[in-house]
């Protein structure tokens, strides 16, 4: 028996009582006579004590060689502690040993297995067993796994029946780039790994299970950013017999669910915005509703009066920061120089300053005087110590510019508080988007999507003016997942594979199988796809997902742990047919 009770457990009401322990050792305190010892496991910390006036001479010795994190086993009594922690679940108490097994020996760990760790971010990834001892990661990966459980009860509840789909899967050039794996039986030829389940569960609504989900790990062979991982996680549904609003009732609730569990917050209703008034209120159709800093367009009052940067661009976008006027010129000039990063590439800020006492200064007094200046403010709803920042360019992109400019002032100023939930349905999408390299129409979301039934008529005659049947669910700023009615039309799929540049053999040959499955009877289905991930670390109060993952790879792709991915054995790839030609230097 390694245990009677964990260490997270022991309370007042267990003195006197002798119990067995087990767990790592997180702090030692010695004092030669006496050594005081933090032990650890998955539930808590228990203070064990080993004392030369109750402990005999020889078990005093044994626990002199005790290391930090070495796996021990201890008999002891519950006494009364002396010095009573109020913060810990077991501080009144503490147990005194009167015998011990070492079960495993340690090596001094290379970074400190505590709440706030000295190890850096690569150096605990290489570790990753010892960063999951930390009460961070752990909590994180016991979140989610409650999270994972409650989301399978409800959807159970409801009717939905969890499928397990393949994951060796045929390759298609539609989306990211596939993960590809060689057949050994088949030489010559490849799997993927699936970017989604799409069309699989499109297939079982034709066979008629009606409410399908699973928890699945999907695979993007994406270029990586920051938080963004090669295999992730999602909650994947389908539904048959539903329109747009079926699946937004449906999943609202899952997600009314989920916050009033976890985080004890009561929502009445989400908000719907289209695509079309996100862009134009927020510069972006991920927006984050938790603060204002609404868009506002200037072109009527700040446009043709003489000032240059105005009169030669199409756009003229300004936002009201609340009590930013008593922002430095230095402050003002940061947010100038980060709106002229490559990535954002603007040509300067405008700032205007409406002082707590009235008056007005800004970087163009010379040019605008404080009548027009102030008509300005109050059209963007400013109030006396706002900023008003203005960028000005071309009409396609200046709002986008000046949406990322608005979440990186919400960010600095903290008004992104994560423990404020404001989730948001983004509907009315386009059904394409033009790619001006590759002068071609591509899927906004997938080409599985349908448009809006009043728009049947624009695809034979203006296909970028088509509206999706879809939606996406947004929390505080971050897209939560999406999903769309689907088409269960065999002539309506060819139709849109032909908007989409394939032929009819290039159609049937990477779909055929979902084209002839709409003949047979397919119902009006539609669906949606959460990311898990990112659904856990919001709900945790967190946008890095990284730490809600039990093994994540790192920025670029790698797990640093089991040095991963790597080359194979010449073998190997002989036994595939395959062949490695090196890079050319």
């Amino acid at each position: 028996m390694y245990r009677s009770h964990n260490c997270g457990e022991l309370t007042s009401k267990n003195i006197s009582n002798e119990v067995i322990l087990s767990g790592w050792v997180q702090k030692i305190r010695n004092k030669g006579f006496i050594i005081w010892i933090d032990l650890r496991d998955r539930f808590g910390i228990t203070q064990i004590i080993f004392d030369q006036k109750r402990s005999s001479k020889k078990i005093i010795e044994k626990a002199q060689k005790i290391g930090r994190e070495y796996v021990i086993k201890i008999n002891g009594e519950v006494i009364k502690r002396e010095s009573i922690n109020p913060k810990m679940k077991t501080g009144e108490i503490e147990v005194l040993v009167k015998d011990f097994t070492v079960l495993n020996s340690s090596l001094l760990p290379p970074f400190t297995i505590q709440d706030n760790s000295d190890g850096g971010e690569e150096l605990r990834l290489k570790y990753r067993y010892l960063d999951i001892r930390r009460n961070p990661i752990k909590n994180n990966l016991i979140l989610r796994s409650k999270i994972t459980a409650e989301i399978r009860s409800f959807l159970s509840d409801n009717d939905f029946i969890e499928v397990e789909t393949p994951y060796l899967i045929k390759s298609t050039p539609e989306g990211a780039r596939d993960f590809i794996v060689p057949s050994r039986m088949n030489p010559g030829n490849f799997y993927a790994l699936p970017q989604s389940p799409q069309t699989f569960k499109q297939l079982l609504m034709v066979g008629g299970i009606d409410k399908y989900f699973q928890i699945v790990k999907c695979f993007r062979d994406e270029d990586l950013r920051a938080d963004r991982q090669p295999e992730f996680s999602q909650i994947d549904c389908e539904m048959s017999f539903v329109k747009r609003d079926d699946v937004i009732k449906q999943f609202e609730n899952l997600i009314y669910n989920l916050l009033y569990k976890f985080k004890g917050i009561k929502i009445d209703k989400i908000p719907i915005l289209t695509y079309e008034k996100c862009i134009r209120l927020y510069g972006s159709d991920k927006p984050d509703i938790r603060f204002g800093m609404k868009l506002n367009y200037l072109n009527e009052l700040a446009k043709n009066k003489g000032f240059e940067p105005f009169d030669s661009n199409e756009s003229i976008i300004g936002i009201c920061v609340p009590n930013g006027s008593n922002f430095s010129r230095k402050k003002i000039d940061q947010f100038t120089n980060w709106v002229k990063r490559p990535e954002i590439a603007a040509n300067g800020l405008i700032w205007i300053k409406y002082n707590e006492d009235g008056s007005i200064k800004s970087s163009i007094d010379k040019y605008f005087n404080y009548n027009e200046l102030i008509k300005w403010i109050d059209f963007c709803e400013g109030k006396k110590g706002d900023l008003l920042l203005i960028l000005a360019g071309d009409k396609s992109n200046t709002n986008l510019k000046m949406g990322l400019l608005r979440m990186e002032i919400a960010e600095r100023l903290e008004l992104r508080d994560p423990e404020k939930y404001s989730p948001l349905w983004v509907i009315d999408f386009p059904l394409f988007m033009w790619d001006e390299e590759e002068k071609c129409l591509k899927s906004m979301h997938h080409p599985f999507t349908a448009p809006i039934e009043k728009h049947l008529d624009l695809l034979n005659t203006d296909p970028t003016k088509v509206i999706a049947n879809s939606y996406d669910l947004v929390i505080n700023g971050n897209e939560i997942g999406g999903g769309s009615i689907r088409i269960n039309s065999s002539d309506l799929q060819k139709r849109i594979f032909s908007l989409l540049g394939f032929s009819e053999e290039e159609a049937i040959n990477q779909f055929g199988f979902l084209i002839d499955s709409f003949k047979y009877g397919a119902p009006p289905h539609g669906g949606i796809a959460l990311g898990l991930d990112r659904l856990v670390a919001i709900i945790g109060g967190q946008e890095i997902i990284r730490d809600f993952i039990a093994f994540p790879k790192n920025n670029s792709g790698k797990d640093l742990m089991i040095k991963s991915p790597s080359k194979i054995s010449s073998d190997q790839l002989n036994e595939l047919q395959l062949r490695i030609n090196p890079l050319k230097s």
